[in-house]
């Protein structure tokens, strides 16, 4: 099929999760034979080593800078626009604009567009389209938002809660234009359904299995592990979880137990606030596997958020046993004593860590039952096969 793939971030180096479901989907679909083009707004420009990365998945790669974040157009669009923040400062772009209607001069037999954020530079040439666009959805984008605004100080918050109704009310516009719609999980999928003339199909996030296939958890590391995106604020209240009441308390019963923290802008002044010599803090890493096999299991103390989280993913395809919250495997269809230990508070996550710090052969099955379940339902081929479903019921409809 002839593709028109569009992004807000270029999906090289893949260090957030949306980053690498871009990259390995692209890839998966241009092993299969798909011509791609990918149109990127990014923040940051497209370098030599990215360039080199993505060029040989497609057929064009085209790439323009976004305004940056700090500009006056951004901040009045913020302020004075009817879309929601993120939306603005992703859209009022002429540039992108115009370079859009003209690839859309060319016949495709799919236009996908991520993120409901990304809509407001394309709804003009989107509109003229005759084949319509399928809207890509990472998260309910309104919910997610909260999450942010919960951490702004008091006297924002009335903006916050004007910015959540704009984005409720986006949401419903451009799922509602969309020819057809893409969640990944299904109760993502049932709250957008509501907006969209028919149901919204599933592409689930994956993970590059093979990868992480000869990885053996180290047990007597004892050594925690912890990866996310520190731009995404429930990472960040995660570890403020973890280092204020969860770690404390493992450490009481286990003074020699580590954490490591790894993933993409790590703050500096973490080590400040927290001076405890048995966290590592190792920030962005370009390979997991020597992490995670020197580490004895994955907490995932996330108490926000959507989608499901490929970090926990990865986890389980490289046999680690995982410590989470049900917000931390929500989305993918594990069960909590089989696939993962753990609980909603501070104390069932610590009780299941030491548990599983305490007992190997527990460690051991928990780690393979996650990592036979990922094989199984959460391969990028597999997550690719859903989505060349739901091309074949664009092309044929």
């Amino acid at each position: 099929m002839h593709i028109l793939w569009i992004l807000p971030y270029l999906p090289w180096p893949t260090t957030s999760g949306g980053k690498l479901r871009q990259y390995h989907l692209l890839r998966c679909l241009a092993a299969r034979g798909h011509r791609i083009t990918l149109l990127v707004q990014s923040k940051v420009p497209l370098d030599a080593a990215t360039q080199a990365q993505l060029e040989p998945l497609l057929e064009r790669l085209v790439v323009l800078e976004r305004r940056p974040l700090r500009s006056m157009k951004t901040m009045l669009a913020g302020l004075l626009s009817p879309a929601p923040l993120l939306a603005s400062v992703n859209g009022y772009a002429p540039a992108f604009s115009r370079t859009l209607e003209q690839l859309l001069q060319q016949p495709w037999d799919v236009v996908q567009l991520e993120h409901s954020y990304m809509f407001e530079p394309c709804r003009g040439p989107l509109r003229k389209h005759q084949g319509g666009f399928l809207l890509s959805e990472h998260n309910v984008e309104s919910t997610l938002a909260e999450v942010t605004y919960s951490r702004l100080p008091a006297v924002f918050r009335p903006l916050a809660r004007l910015d959540r109704w704009r984005y409720q009310r986006w949401e419903r516009q451009v799922v509602g234009a969309a020819r057809k719609v893409v969640a990944m999980t299904e109760d993502d999928a049932r709250v957008l359904a509501a907006y969209s003339s028919q149901p919204v199909a599933v592409v689930v996030n994956g993970t590059d299995t093979g990868a992480f296939s000869e990885v053996v958890a180290d047990h007597a590391a004892r050594r925690i592990l912890f990866v996310g995106n520190f731009e995404y604020a429930p990472n960040i209240d995660a570890v403020e979880w973890l280092l204020n009441q969860i770690m404390p308390a493992i450490w009481a019963v286990e003074p020699q137990v580590r954490l490591c923290l790894c993933g993409y802008a790590l703050p500096a002044q973490w080590a400040e606030r927290w001076p405890d010599q048995r966290i590592e803090w190792l920030g962005f890493v370009p390979s997991l596997q020597p992490v995670q096999a020197s580490s004895s299991l994955f907490l995932a103390a996330l108490r926000d958020g959507g989608g499901s989280k490929l970090k926990v993913l990865e986890a389980m395809a490289a046999g680690l046993p995982v410590v989470a919250t049900p917000q931390a495997v929500s989305g993918l269809d594990v069960q909590r004593g089989t696939h993962y230990q753990g609980g909603v508070d501070t104390e069932a996550l610590v009780a299941a860590a030491l548990q599983l710090l305490a007992n190997a052969p527990l460690a051991h099955s928990t780690g393979e039952a996650g990592r036979d379940h990922v094989r199984a339902q959460h391969d990028w081929q597999h997550s690719a096969d859903q989505l060349e479903a739901v091309y074949a019921g664009l092309t044929c409809a």
